[in-house]
């Protein structure tokens, strides 16, 4: 079959097809940092598999059958249908303003979706696995579910620091338990099915003990709030049994589940691990509807260590960060700063040094001093390459070996990594630069081809970045395509593997900076007018030299790492010092990943006492700093030094 022959079916399974969703938010209030971050990140990835040409759909929406929107409403003296328009509107209307290209948003309120929800339903419950019966006990409000003694923090909710209630009530049961071997032997077979690894591990732990049947009803003389059970109207359906299938109902409702649901791949936040990698597969096992492919895992942004939340009130806009730092870059700050599944601190002060960092002092540099030499040299037009010579070629194979590098990067969730892959090679471009003196060549008339060459080979270099980049910041870079004479804003991936795309003879032309430093003393000023924590340094007492030359410091190589088996946030691992390996217990749980430390060299105590740390013996103590809101970064040397090397 030829290509005018083809399907189109053929053709999509040819190029691929990637289906992803983020979390219907909760409509109780307004959007927030975290809200956005999730949603930014499922934009990303969906941009970069239409860059790859995949067929892609991208769904988001609200969830608003929950007793806590009714109780919203009822505070602002309105219906809970008019709360959840009005509320509903505002995230769409921010993701609107935030450039997020989604293909639907779906809200729960919607017939279409009512309608799946009640058949879903229907089905499980005449296939024998829903049941009446009562049960007691404790149930957070916030979360919108039952909770246990164990997951209680400090005897209050994990999301919100209420004290939960404890209710007893005759409700509508999901045999869940039933499915309890069949997800764990699905999970124990498909490694890859909930990602990261420790949030896998996470859910294999629930399923060790029994997990209970699920309460899916509530009586509606109590909650009339929600969508009433098909066989019995005097119930309305449970938040889970109800928000879940709009991952399904919103592609039934438009007979797209044959094309996207076998590439489904939800992204959540660690918070509502067990909704979706419990009651998800489990519900879905019951209706007959295969299971999805991937559940991807985030961790939080943290504001002074804690998680932002409405309830505890230490929420960010993304509106105002966005209007203040400008939209793309306030998504890459969120792309770069963050480790897939770890928590990230938040702080105003490393949005504006990431932004200074990366896209003014590279990236925007870069631009600026190509066509600025451009300009100068060639009046702003586009020369041919010359021969060319091993700094050329070398740096064209950095920008070549991305395009494939970003592809494994994506579809394994280091999204940090693939950023900074792009920024090393924008480094390097910098680097070949000052390494070529192109104003040197242009005082040597000898040298005009030279020169023509190292000014081509940086605007492929800018041209390359900007497509590999434009899934994270697509207005800029389509901007920085706009001065290298490329008005066409249509990109692919196969356009970053070229190294020829800029017709020879483009008219050039540099506009207004693409991104303008920020003034951080200005900025620390206006922070600290209002944040009495920007306070002068204290120092510690001083001590004897005696005192401080006792410390055996040496350089230590990480051969192996892994979470501690007990505690949520130390690492062990394993480092060599010269001819002796160490186990080391470390407390960096939430600012490392352990594959990100293999092969690290890093400063330890050597000479510490062990000690016995939640079951594990520790050989010595690494060495890291740590700033004013909690981020770490190990102590390493500049140099590659031989493990074991002394550290004076």
């Amino acid at each position: 079959m030829n290509a005018e022959q083809q399907s189109p079916a053929d053709a999509r399974r040819e190029r691929g097809t990637y289906y992803a969703t983020t979390p219907i938010f909760y409509v109780n209030a307004a959007p927030h940092i975290g809200h956005a971050y999730t949603t930014i990140l499922v934009d990303v990835v969906t941009r970069f598999h239409r860059l790859k040409g995949d067929d892609t759909f991208f769904l988001t929406g609200t969830d608003e059958h929950v007793e806590k929107v009714a109780k919203a409403a009822a505070r602002a003296g309105v219906t809970p249908q008019t709360y959840t328009d009005q509320v509903a509107a505002q995230f769409r209307s921010t993701w609107d303003a935030m450039g997020i290209a989604y293909d639907e948003f779906i809200r729960t309120t919607e017939g279409r979706h009512q309608q799946v929800v009640r058949e879903v339903l229907q089905k499980v419950y005449d296939n024998g696995d829903i049941f009446y019966g009562e049960y007691s006990g404790l149930y957070c409000v916030g979360a919108e579910r039952f909770v246990t003694e164990k997951e209680l923090v400090d005897g209050t909710c994990p999301d919100s620091d209420e004290p939960p209630e404890y209710r007893t009530e005759a409700n509508y049961f999901f045999r869940m338990e039933k499915y309890r071997p069949w997800l764990r032997e699905h999970i124990e077979r498909n490694p890859d099915f909930i990602r990261p690894e420790r949030y896998r591990n996470e859910v294999l732990a629930m399923l060790r003990e029994p997990i209970g049947d699920l309460s899916i009803s509530r009586p509606r003389a109590r909650v009339p709030w929600g969508i009433p059970l098909p066989w019995d109207e005097e119930h309305v359906t449970y938040v889970w049994f109800d928000a879940l299938i709009n991952y399904w109902s919103a592609l039934l409702s438009r007979d797209l589940e044959q094309r996207y649901w076998p590439a489904v791949n939800h992204f959540i936040a660690k918070d509502i691990v067990k909704p979706h990698g419990v009651f998800w597969p489990t519900m879905l096992k019951a209706a007959g509807i295969p299971v999805y492919k991937h559940l991807n895992v985030h961790g939080y942004w943290l504001q002074d260590e804690r998680k932002m939340s409405k309830s505890l009130g230490n929420v960010v806009g993304p509106l105002e960060l966005q209007a203040k730092y400008g939209r793309d870059a306030f998504r890459y700050f969120l792309l770069r700063d963050m480790s897939f599944g770890l928590d990230a601190g938040f702080n105003e002060p490393a949005i504006a040094e990431r932004i200074n960092a990366d896209l003014a002092n590279a990236l925007g540099n870069l631009l600026n001093r190509t066509l600025g030499m451009l300009g100068k040299y060639r009046d702003g037009v586009v020369p041919a390459f010359g021969p060319l010579e091993h700094a050329d070629l070398a740096l064209k194979d950095a920008f070549m070996a991305l395009p494939d590098a970003l592809t494994d990067h994506v579809d394994q969730l280091r999204f940090e990594r693939a950023v900074e892959d792009v920024m090393t090679a924008v480094r390097a471009a910098n680097k070949y630069i000052a390494e070529q003196q192109p104003w040197t060549l242009a005082k040597d008339p000898t040298q005009a081809t030279r020169l023509d060459t190292v000014l081509r080979t940086c605007l492929e270099a800018l041209r390359c970045a900007s497509v590999l980049l434009e899934p994270v910041m697509p207005e800029k870079c389509r901007a920085l395509r706009v001065q290298l004479g490329l008005p066409d804003a249509a990109a692919s991936l196969g356009d970053a593997r070229r190294w020829d795309a800029i017709p020879v003879g483009t008219q050039a032309s540099a506009g207004e900076p693409l991104f303008p430093r920020i003034d951080l003393a200005a900025l620390h000023e206006e922070l600290a007018a209002g944040d009495a924590s920007a306070a002068p340094l204290e120092h510690k007492d001083e001590v004897e030299y005696d005192a401080f030359a006792a410390l055996e410091l040496r350089v230590a190589l990480v051969t192996h790492a892994e979470p501690h088996p007990k505690a949520d946030k130390l690492l062990v691992l394993t480092v060599q010092l010269g001819p002796e390996s160490r186990t080391i217990v470390a407390g960096i749980r939430a600012h490392y990943a352990p594959d990100e430390l293999i092969n690290k060299r890093v400063v330890i105590v050597a000479n510490l006492k062990p000690a016995r740390l939640r079951g594990v013996t520790s050989q010595g103590m690494l060495l890291a700093a740590e700033d004013a809101d909690g981020h770490l970064a190990l102590v390493s040397v500049e140099r590659e030094m031989p493990a074991g090397s002394e550290v004076r």
